[in-house]
C-alpha cells in the first residue's frame, strides 16, 4: 500500500467532513469551505472522527491515485483549519510592493515603466509587513502556490546581481560576471 494513502486524515473539532454517492468530499470549517471530486474507484470513509482512503488493487493507476487524492484532502483538512501562506521577497533598489482594498489588490513598483497591480482570487489575501516583503494567504494550498509561483515569474531573480522576486528562504545559484583586464 501507499504509505502516504494508508495513513488517516484526523478531522479536528470545528470541522465538518462530507462524502456524497459521487465521491465528492466538501470540508466545512472555520476558515471557509472547500470542495474536490475524488476518483470514483478511491473509497473515502469518515470513522471515528478520521477520514480513511482505500484502493480496490494494486493497480499502477490506482496506487497513483491513493497517495494523491489522500494528500489533497488532508490539505483541504488543513487549509480550513489553519490556512496556508507562501512569502516572497524582493531585492533590488527601487522595487516596493503594497497590499490595498483590505488585502484584495497588490500594487508592485518592480522596475517597470508601470507598476503592476493584481487583484486577489476568492478566498486569498495579500499582506506586505514591509516593502520588500509580501505574503500570499489563503485556504486552498493549490491556489496560494500557483499565485506565489504567477508573481515570481514577473520579475525572477537573476543570477548575476539578485535581482527580482524570491521566495523566502530561497538560495540563487549566483555567477561570477565578466573578469576584467588584470
Amino acid at each position: 500500500m501507499s504509505r502516504i494513502g494508508r495513513q488517516p486524515i484526523a478531522v479536528p473539532a470545528g470541522v465538518t467532513v462530507q462524502v456524497s454517492e459521487s465521491n465528492l468530499v466538501t470540508v466545512k470549517g472555520p476558515k471557509g469551505t472547500l470542495t474536490q471530486q475524488v476518483n470514483p474507484d478511491i473509497k473515502v470513509e469518515l470513522k471515528d472522527g478520521q477520514l480513511h482512503l482505500t484502493r480496490p488493487s494494486d493497480d499502477k493507476n490506482h496506487r497513483a491515485m491513493h497517495g494523491l487524492y489522500r494528500a489533497l484532502v488532508h490539505n483541504m483538512v488543513v487549509g480550513v483549519t489553519d490556512g496556508f501562506a507562501k512569502t516572497l521577497e524582493m531585492v533590488g533598489t527601487g522595487y516596493h510592493a503594497e497590499a490595498k482594498e483590505g488585502g484584495k489588490k497588490l500594487d508592485i513598483a518592480i522596475g517597470f515603466s508601470h507598476p503592476v497591480i493584481l487583484d486577489a482570487p476568492e478566498n486569498i489575501t495579500f499582506e506586505t509587513p514591509n516593502q520588500t516583503t509580501m505574503v500570499i494567504k489563503g485556504i486552498n494550498k493549490q491556489q496560494v502556490g500557483n499565485l506565489a509561483a504567477d508573481i515570481r515569474a514577473i520579475r525572477p531573480p537573476e543570477p548575476y546581481l539578485g535581482k527580482g522576486i524570491k521566495y523566502q528562504g530561497e538560495h540563487i545559484l549566483r555567477k561570477e560576471g565578466k573578469a576584467g583586464k588584470k
